[in-house]
């Protein structure tokens, strides 16, 4: 039987498998990761050469292979191409796009790094399942070491038309690379569209239907949305709520009504739009002051990156100048933390929130969406607000879409959750509930992996 070998850019160590810590990829992983699976990728580690030889190690019975990056590799594959031309190309983000030659030599580099760490450890009857922005050449790199078994690509962030895409000075040659894989993947239709689009009309290659044709293989392009573990999800907010933390949050809000929003400190999530559009309820609607208060929960990220520098300034100022027009002596409207919260902890927040507020600018799916959804009573369920440019959007179309770009807009859908009847709040969670359930993480990767074996 043919043995499942997950790469990504960043391993879970064994002790976080499932743990509040594990970052997104992880946790939609878990439940399909079985004895027998091996996961390889970068150990999050720096050293002053990339190295040649995997530390592995077990638990579980999964294997997972890690290797240390040098600290100039890190600094032009990761910190250069991959989150200063990549990350913002792919969010619509031209103007924040930095590209350097050196940077995507490197970016080359390192995935030949990773591909020949791991083609030793690579059985001829693997299937290999390669995540994200980070590795798009290293199917070009394993098939160089002599490769032939099936390998699969996932874009977990958005794709873009020919119009966008074509700014990248190799973007041939990244499409290229991507059709060296067999099968393709991406969260929705528009962005498989993108990609096929951008395949024929920037890489010049046959397509029919969802396939790309070149040198006579088939390539596969697929639409895979990626879910949460829904039910266990909404057993660990459930069981979150009896706790002493979500009690002390209970106990701050002082019967007021909570708007929780929670992702990474990033460009692409819209953070400076949401707090003007919390500045404009609060302006526009006079009759919440003291009635809700809203938390922003943004941990840092690529804080080597200027522009992720440039938004934490932003948003320290915005987030002063509000609690400074609006607070009372005891009512703070806005309360933004940059740390990590816990995933048991913001479960249960979601649960008690009567507003969860995603709107990023663009997101490949946005699971936080999904998660706040699992979390809610059913019998007195808060009301989601998405935008319409994350992923998610094309599934849950209950909650009160949004353009992330008008303060306005997020402030009138806020003060239309928070007016809603509990009857029209239970409808709506009913049928995102059920989006939320049907769509799982296990559903994902089956569909993939049966799309991988052919």
């Amino acid at each position: 039987m043919s043995r499942l070998v997950i790469v990504s850019n960043r391993v879970p160590p064994p002790r976080t498998k499932g743990a509040a810590s594990a970052g997104g990829l992880a946790v939609a992983l878990q439940s399909f990761v079985e004895p027998g699976t091996l996961w390889f990728g970068w150990s999050g580690r720096t050293a002053p050469e990339t190295s040649s030889e995997p530390r592995i190690v077990e638990g579980g019975g999964v294997q997972y292979a890690t290797i240390d990056l040098g600290t100039q590799d890190y600094a032009r594959f990761y910190v250069g191409f991959a989150n200063s031309s990549l990350w913002p190309l792919l969010h619509f983000r031209l103007g924040l796009m930095r590209y350097r030659r050196e940077d995507f030599d490197g970016y080359l580099e390192v995935n030949a790094a990773f591909a020949a760490a791991l083609r030793p450890l690579l059985r001829e009857d693997d299937i290999v399942w390669v995540h994200d922005y980070h590795l798009m050449p290293l199917a070009t790199a394993l098939r160089a070491l002599g490769f032939r078994g099936r390998i699969g690509f996932f874009l977990h962030i958005p794709f873009v038309p020919p119009s966008v895409f074509d700014a990248l000075p190799p973007a041939r040659g990244v499409l290229k690379a991507l059709c060296d894989y067999d099968v393709v993947g991406f969260q929705t239709r528009t962005h498989l569209q993108d990609f096929l689009d951008c395949a024929s009309r920037i890489g010049g290659f046959e397509v029919e239907g969802d396939d790309i044709i070149v040198a006579g293989r088939r390539v596969r392009a697929i639409a895979d949305a990626i879910g949460i573990d829904a039910p266990g999800f909404a057993r660990i907010a459930q069981r979150s709520t009896g706790t002493a933390y979500i009690q002390r949050v209970r106990e701050s809000l002082i019967d007021r009504h909570l708007v929780i929003s929670a992702e990474r400190l990033d460009y692409s999530k819209g953070l400076p739009n949401r707090f003007e559009g919390f500045a404009r309820l609060l302006a526009r609607f006079p009759q919440h002051h003291r009635r809700v208060s809203m938390l922003q929960i943004a941990a840092r990220s690529r804080e080597e990156v200027a522009a992720y520098q440039s938004l934490r300034r932003e948003l320290d100022r915005l987030a002063g100048d509000i609690n400074g027009r609006f607070s009372q002596f005891d009512w703070v409207p806005l309360r933004y933390m940059t740390q990590t919260v816990a995933r048991t902890k913001l479960a249960g927040l979601f649960r008690v929130a009567r507003i969860g507020l995603v709107t990023p600018l663009r997101d490949g799916m946005n699971l936080v969406a999904k998660e706040f959804v699992a979390a809610q009573d059913p019998a007195d369920p808060g009301v989601l607000i998405l935008s319409r440019f994350a992923g998610a959007a094309e599934e849950l179309t209950d909650a009160l879409l949004v353009n992330p770009y008008d303060s306005d807009e997020i402030a009138e859908a806020m003060n239309t959750a928070l007016e809603m009847s509990l009857e029209e709040r239970q409808e709506r969670h009913a049928a995102l509930r059920r989006a939320v359930f049907e769509v799982t993480s296990a559903r994902y990767c089956n569909v993939f992996v049966d799309a991988l074996k052919g």
